[in-house]
């Protein structure tokens, strides 16, 4: 992998920036061995293991990153209380489905992320991310990607595709620019 040159000795600098304050915290110690090596930890790991990693997509938006994860934290909230409500209620009362949402992001991390945030919702899961592309020819991009996922209670499918299309993949398509 070709790496620009300002990210030769950093590869993945908040990763470098995270190993180095983990090394201090797990010491407990913030003594000059254990800043030096600390500094050689955040520098030399990320060197060797960045051959191991596919490119992903930048963030590009940051702020609007950090908006997103909160409007997941009150999604969650929200989702476990209809989730209780639901589960404490009668079991005729409950629509189980599975619903196939079409994906508009190409790359694999942004496509991870939404598939976590369903997944951490209560009440939806996320069961498939297919085509997979290791089942196509190399090179070969699927015409249309789809995530499958499973819902407790589905009322609307046309209505829960919209609101995670446009609550979640319209973020992260801003966010990583794809």
């Amino acid at each position: 992998m070709r790496l620009k040159a300002r990210f030769r000795l950093l590869p993945t600098p908040f990763r470098s920036v995270f190993l180095f304050i983990v090394w201090l915290l797990l010491n407990n110690s913030m003594s000059a061995g254990h800043l030096v090596l600390a500094a050689i930890f955040a520098i030399v790991i990320p060197l060797f293991t960045i051959s191991f990693r596919d490119p992903q997509p930048l963030i590009l938006r940051p702020g609007l990153a950090f908006k997103q994860v909160f409007i997941v934290l009150y999604d969650i909230i929200v989702a476990n209380l209809q989730v209780a409500v639901l589960i404490l209620g009668p079991s005729k009362n409950m629509r189980p489905a599975f619903v196939k949402v079409p994906v508009d992001l190409t790359h694999e991390m942004p496509i991870t992320i939404l598939a976590s945030c369903v997944s951490l919702t209560p009440g939806t899961v996320s069961a498939e991310v297919y085509p997979i592309l290791e089942s196509l020819n190399k090179g070969e991009q699927p015409k249309q990607r789809y995530l499958l996922i499973h819902v407790l209670d589905l009322k609307d499918e046309q209505a829960l595709i919209k609101q995670i299309k446009e609550r979640y993949e319209a973020p992260l398509k801003e966010i990583f620019q794809c």
